[in-house]
């Protein structure tokens, strides 16, 4: 089952991909203007006085950003830093200029993506439609030492100390063309001036190899924890609203498990019906989804919880440069 599922394929060049092409010479346009705005002072970049290190990306879509915010941010946190955590909240209904995320926080206000993060790690959330005002805030209310921006590489008027462009090592960049024809925000000249980029699943020269990696299944009524081979060669119902729901369901059947498959668009606001089957198979979602389901939850429903495997030297090159 499929619910708003795109019929747009940016993996591939198609009629109606080529009809969308005078729409991304006009996206082009409107974005290098802007972007020389930024660059000739006459548009303001609020230059913050602590260091600010962006985790954004060049194409539309989940490219597994959030795993690696939370993977640096508990990297700074176990070395002593205080960590501030500044996103868009996407797909939240939050009306303030920006709001702090606690682990009370409701989802469907914050955003899926700040609640997640605020409950793996120790950090301080911020949410705000731009980034700079929740930069604004964090240090206005919070002494910490460094913030990290969840997405954000295209939002120039925060200003910023350090680059991660994180690329899909599967699907890398599609098509190659420009929004909406294809999933680029920016060309691929952007990768030039960053300063680190991320192959979330996959190796390539000159960019950092990072793997997500199942770490167990815990159930989200009872927050009972089994291991990885729990249901090996189980019928399971697995249900996920991600921007790459392939990459989710390809790990589970690693792990050995028969699925049933319910997709849902990205960021898709769960109700309790989403998650009721004839059947009574276990029900197996992403940390990500399951922070919105937490009011309607069952014994039936697990997630697999994941961390961003990445090199050390990352973490001790990001640390130089800072």
């Amino acid at each position: 089952m499929s619910s708003n599922a795109s019929f747009i394929n940016h993996s591939k060049f198609g009629l109606v991909n080529f009809l969308l092409l005078p729409f991304s010479v006009v996206f082009s346009i409107f974005f290098n203007i802007r972007l020389w705005l930024y660059k000739l002072g006459i548009l303001k970049v609020n230059v913050s006085p602590l260091p600010v290190i962006v985790v954004g990306n060049i194409t539309a879509g989940g490219t597994g950003k959030t795993p690696i915010v939370i993977a640096i941010a508990n990297y700074f946190s176990s070395q002593n830093k205080k960590v501030g955590v500044v996103s868009r909240g996407y797909g939240g209904k939050y009306t303030q200029e920006s709001l702090e995320v606690t682990l009370m926080s409701d989802p469907i206000e914050c955003g899926d993506e700040p609640l997640l993060i605020k409950q793996e790690t120790d950090a301080f959330v911020v949410v705000a439609k731009k980034r700079s005002k929740a930069v604004k805030s964090l240090i206005e209310n919070h002494s910490v030492d460094l913030i990290i921006s969840d997405d954000g590489l295209q939002h120039y008027a925060m200003g910023r100390d350090i680059e991660i462009a994180v690329i899909d090592g599967h699907n890398r960049f599609g098509n190659g063309l420009l929004l909406p024809a294809g999933p680029l925000r920016e060309t691929k000249k952007r990768l030039k001036s960053v300063d680190f980029i991320i192959n979330n699943g996959s190796k390539a020269d000159g960019e950092i190899s990072c793997q997500i990696e199942a770490e167990c299944y815990i159930n989200l009524l009872t927050n009972e924890v089994k291991d990885l081979d729990y249901f090996n060669g189980k019928k399971c119902f697995a249900v996920s609203g991600i921007g790459k729901p392939d990459n989710f369901y390809s790990l589970l059947e690693k792990l050995g498990v028969n699925l049933i498959t319910t997709t849902f668009a990205d960021h898709h606001p769960f109700i309790q019906k989403d998650v009721e089957f004839k059947d009574d198979y276990p029900i197996l979602m992403t940390s990500k989804d399951c922070v919105k389901c937490k009011q309607f939850a069952t014994n039936q429903m697990w997630y697999l919880a994941v961390s961003a495997k990445i090199s050390p030297e990352f973490y001790h090159q990001m640390e130089s440069k800072l």
